[in-house]
């Protein structure tokens, strides 16, 4: 008997607010260590916690969202409990009353099954600090300017049995926040964090004792670690050991997962109701405008973008399923009037680039208006299609502003006078000889195949700057008249 594997997430979703949760102080990313933590955020004697309003707003579109009951009346909790990163000594977060109650979120798997999972709650709560280990020798740093921020924490039920289904759910949910603005995806900035909660036991058997690895900011780490630590759990079981309760982390460049602490049981964080702060009570009309307001949804923008563009399932699906790729799509289309050639770019050369460097789409070097140039310049034959992968280059590596000054510059204007390609095929059969007596006395069903010679050999001389189309038709007339 095989055994199953079962997966639950807790998903920390930083939210996009200006300002922190009980306080006025910046959430910008990128500030010098400490220059972002108010005396409100360490919980300073003298100082009250006031509720912000923008991060309950962004909880209860997330809710919607997933089609959640909404918690009318919000109560915030204490959750005790010490890290170096956590100056107040406890966490301000929900427990008994959580604003996003349960919902489920549809995921698609690479088969294109789909399969639903369920959202036990989401809750909003205050993020801690962040220990700094990497410029410190035997010591660690404390930067707190984190604390304070705003999160969601969405806590699935344990649904998941595959690395797959996981990384399926938690792209879903990145592409929900992402779309709905209340998130910026930028997991290496720490804006999503997984924690993963792992078993396994053999079907028809109670579910096996779960390891939890937390602080995951990839969907590849994600993978791998979810791979390694099923298997780690099979191989010690198979072997008559035990799981521990215990929890994970695991070393993404190094591939390597080690125990962070032993869990003997549950935690006891000691919750009580926070006495500086009164329950948030919502109304129904104040949900309702809410969702009055909601933005595009990806599945409500895949179905524009088939019926609008015109593009297949795949194309629509890939385009739809973050907000900033879908914006720079429309852009791209404005500028190149053409949607399908946006899409093959964006999904081809411009993901590879981006995926090469592991930059976002938010951070590309070219701009939708940059590679509209790009693609208008191939339609009207400015360019072949290969030297448009030359322009595209050279303006990744920022060496001009615009297709046009690269083309102009480079000299890369593609060649479709006549006289000049019918000079550079008279030349190239006359070199030929072997290749032009195979073509004379093939079939002619294999002509056609035996032209890619010749052309290749045009579009030498011409370093690609040879017109394919008026090529292929100069070379069957000179080369017919041979026969």
């Amino acid at each position: 008997m095989t055994w199953e594997t079962v997966i639950g997430l807790e998903v920390h979703v930083q939210l996009a607010t200006k300002s922190k949760l009980f306080s006025a102080t910046s959430t910008a990313f990128g500030s010098e260590p400490n220059t972002q933590a108010s005396a409100i955020d360490l919980a300073m004697p003298g100082t009250l916690p006031v509720a912000n309003e923008e991060p309950f707003r962004y909880a209860i579109m997330f809710g919607l969202a997933i089609g959640a009951e909404i918690g009318k009346e919000s109560v915030f909790e204490r959750k005790n409990y010490f890290y170096p990163d956590l100056p107040k000594g406890y966490q301000t977060t929900q427990l008994a009353k959580p604003i996003v109650g349960a919902g489920e979120v549809e995921i698609t798997l690479e088969d294109g099954s789909t399969k639903s999972i369920r959202i036990h709650h989401a809750h909003l709560e205050e993020d801690a600090g962040k220990s700094m280990h990497e410029d410190f020798h035997g010591m660690s740093g404390i930067d707190l300017n984190r604390a304070g921020t705003p999160l969601i924490e969405i806590v699935s039920e344990p649904d998941l049995r595959s690395a797959e289904e996981a990384v399926a759910f938690a792209k879903k949910l990145h592409s929900l926040v992402t779309s709905l603005g209340i998130c910026d995806g930028e997991m290496s900035q720490g804006s999503m964090r997984f924690d993963v909660n792992i078993s396994v036991h053999k079907p028809g058997t109670p579910f096996g004792t779960r390891t939890e690895t937390k602080n995951l900011n990839s969907f590849k780490f994600m993978e791998e670690a979810i791979e390694m630590e099923v298997d780690r759990q099979i191989e010690e079981l198979e072997s008559g050991g035990v799981i521990d309760q215990e929890t994970r982390l695991y070393d993404g460049d190094k591939r390597t997962a080690k125990t962070m602490r032993k869990k003997a049981d549950e935690n006891d964080y000691r919750y009580f109701p926070c006495p500086d702060l009164l329950p948030v009570v919502f109304d129904d009309a104040y949900v309702d405008a809410i969702k009055a307001a909601m933005p595009e949804l990806p599945e409500a923008r895949a179905a524009r973008f088939k019926e609008e563009y015109q593009l297949s399932d795949y194309d629509a699906d890939i385009l739809s399923s973050d907000a900033a790729t879908s914006a720079y799509f429309e852009q791209l289309v404005k500028t190149s009037n053409d949607a399908k050639q946006s899409a093959n770019w964006i999904m081809g050369e411009l993901s590879a680039k981006l995926n090469a460097e592991e930059k976002s789409i938010k951070d590309s070097p070219v701009t939708a208006e940059q590679l509209g140039g790009v693609i208008s310049r191939t339609q009207d034959g400015t360019i072949s299609s290969k030297i448009a992968k030359q322009v595209f280059e050279a303006l990744w590596d920022g060496k001009g502003t615009s297709a046009d000054e690269i083309i102009e510059s480079q000299g890369l204007k593609q060649v479709s006078d006549t006289g000049a390609l019918e000079k550079m095929a008279d030349e190239v059969i006359a070199n030929s000889a072997k290749q032009v007596e195979n073509y004379r006395n093939a079939d002619p069903d294999k002509r056609p195949k035996m032209l890619g010679y010749f052309v290749g050999q045009i579009m030498k001389a011409s370093k690609g700057q040879a017109n394919p189309q008026a090529i292929n038709k100069i070379l069957i007339e000179k080369l017919n008249a041979l026969l």
